[in-house]
């Protein structure tokens, strides 16, 4: 009976160590796909003699991956907990290494930039430069000090975390124990996503669709207000009485869009775009008709 391939807590450094450069050789197209598979080198050596193993590990783990790069922690330790059993005979095909890489991801991703970016290191900031305006040198330095101490501490001790729980996981592949996680992670990535789109995407139409005239006593008459700060004053009064600024009320399309339904065309192009994505276009191609057709729409005066 061979013995049982064990990842040493030396190899898991050198992949806690290479995590850091996750975003060293970021894409458009797989996004942080190479930095992932350098990170886990270490381990596919380790776990797989075999040269032609190495080459099927590490092609595995080129596909898309993206998440926040502190985060990722816990799911390289999964990951290399799913390696170790798969390199030692356990029933693990790619597609289920790659779904709890994918079902991870999307979850996780949403919760590091409110942790970093907007909590951890705005306090940190904020401590060292109350103390440089002072002319104190170890304003930088404790901010430097302090951050990286907490991001390297944070990237080990999530990566061991996920490495212990990763291999309870693989003791009952059988009862369905990943097939409910990455589940679960995959409806929770659902909802960040949807978040995410209406935060983010957004589609402004430039087009009117209506132009009344209003009666005479509906719009301020900007000719007819007084000189100087009188007139200030005055159109701000008739504002506050509700006058129109114009003698005509335009509805645009945006308008009527946004009182129905708002960020629906937000919703629409990311559907059309996860359509594409399902179809192999290539992201890059994607991004570059989005270029296009904003840039003639623009022109066009519809957005």
């Amino acid at each position: 009976m061979s013995e049982k391939l064990q990842l040493s807590k030396l190899d898991r450094q050198k992949v806690w160590w290479r995590s850091t450069f996750l975003q060293g050789s970021w894409n458009y197209e797989r996004m942080q796909n190479l930095g992932w598979a350098y990170a886990l080198i270490p381990a596919i050596k380790r776990l797989y003699p075999n040269k032609d193993e190495q080459s099927a590990a590490l092609e595995r783990h080129l596909e898309f991956f993206n998440t926040h790069p502190y985060v990722a922690a816990p799911i390289i330790g999964v990951t290399l907990a799913l390696e170790e059993e798969k390199a030692n005979g356990a029933p693990i095909d790619d597609a289920a290494i790659q779904g709890v890489k994918i079902g991870m991801m999307g979850p996780l991703a949403g919760i590091g930039d409110p942790v970093f970016w907007f909590t951890v290191r705005p306090i940190l900031g904020a401590l060292g430069a109350s103390l440089a305006v002072t002319g104190n040198l170890m304003g930088p330095i404790i901010f430097f000090v302090a951050w990286n101490a907490i991001r390297m501490g944070f990237l080990w001790y999530t990566q061991e975390m996920g490495y212990k729980a990763g291999s309870e996981i693989t003791k009952d592949m059988s009862g369905g124990i990943l097939q409910d996680i990455t589940k679960g992670a995959s409806i929770l990535g659902m909802f960040i996503l949807a978040v995410l789109v209406q935060r983010w995407v957004s589609i402004k139409f430039a087009f009117d669709v209506a132009k009344v005239q209003l009666d005479e006593k509906a719009y301020i008459h900007w000719d007819q207000l007084p000189a100087g700060s009188e007139g200030i004053k005055e159109a701000f009064a008739q504002v506050g009485q509700g006058l129109s600024q114009s003698p005509e009320k335009v509805t645009s399309f945006q308008q009527n869009l946004d009182s129905l339904i708002p960020g629906f065309m937000g919703l629409i192009l990311t559907l059309i775009c996860m359509w594409l994505l399902k179809k192999k276009v290539s992201p890059i191609l994607m991004i570059l008709g989005l270029f296009a057709v904003g840039i003639l729409a623009h022109l066009a005066g519809l957005m």
